[in-house]
């Protein structure tokens, strides 16, 4: 896949899935801006795409505030000139059941899943709709089809984000811009490293490809939404979860 003369944001682009997909998006030739909560975290992932001789800058923002978002946004295109694929990854997990959650649990796990992706999504389309062109990509989750017990806020989040999607494909579809989303099952991440022996033994019961996934092959799907040759696909979710939900 060639990204040549293309600028890509990517959230949450500092490690696991994201770190994947900027490093495909920078191979494919596109200069990118990788996004995390700390400096420190996002320069060295940018750092890490320069040592391979790509173009990239790191860029700290809490996409749960709206004024993070878009200075993110801002700066990636004063830096590059422009931006063409903005991929939504950015975010976290405050496990538990419905019954013991905490309201400040459900919030902060709504605000950076869903309400972050709107952000950076609003901010981005500003300069796509003027170049009449722009690929957006949010991350979101098997779960968002069929659900998880002690999840219910990651579970709305993700779901939400398939319905903000559907949404934003149908708003600027004439305007040369897809709005697609990659759905994920267990892939080895530090997200999911902290879940027990029992709960990782469950979750490979319900794979039947019989293996979690590698961030790498959830970067392929991000980076084919990407392409130029998915350029009739919007609104749309492409699973990559071994067969654990079909």
């Amino acid at each position: 896949m060639s990204f040549d003369g293309r600028v890509a944001l990517v959230t949450g682009g500092s490690r696991g899935i994201g770190h994947a997909a900027a490093a495909l998006l920078a191979r494919g030739g596109a200069r990118v801006a990788v996004c995390a909560r700390t400096q420190a975290d996002a320069e060295a992932a940018a750092q890490a795409l320069r040592d391979e001789g790509q173009e990239a800058m790191g860029l700290s923002a809490d996409v749960a505030d709206a004024a993070q978002a878009e200075a993110a946004v801002r700066a990636c295109t004063e830096r590059f000139g422009r931006l063409d694929i903005l991929v939504n990854n950015a975010g976290i997990r405050h496990d538990g059941l419905v019954l013991r959650m905490r309201d400040a649990e459900w919030d902060r796990v709504l605000a950076v899943n869903l309400t972050g992706a709107f952000h950076c999504i609003r901010a981005a389309l500003r300069g796509m709709v003027r170049q009449r062109a722009g690929r957006i990509i949010n991350v979101t989750s098997v779960v968002a089809a069929r659900g998880n017990a002690g999840q219910a806020n990651y579970v709305s989040a993700k779901a939400g984000l398939i319905g903000l999607t559907k949404a934003v494909a149908l708003e600027v579809a004439s305007r040369g811009i897809s709005v697609n989303a990659v759905a994920p099952g267990f892939i080895e991440t530090a997200m999911t490293a902290d879940l027990g022996d029992e709960a990782r033994r469950t979750y490979m019961a319900q794979i039947p490809a019989g293996r979690f996934g590698r961030p790498e092959e959830v970067a392929w799907a991000i980076g084919f939404l990407a392409s130029e040759a998915a350029g009739y696909i919007t609104g749309q979710v492409l699973h990559v979860n071994g067969g654990m939900w079909m």
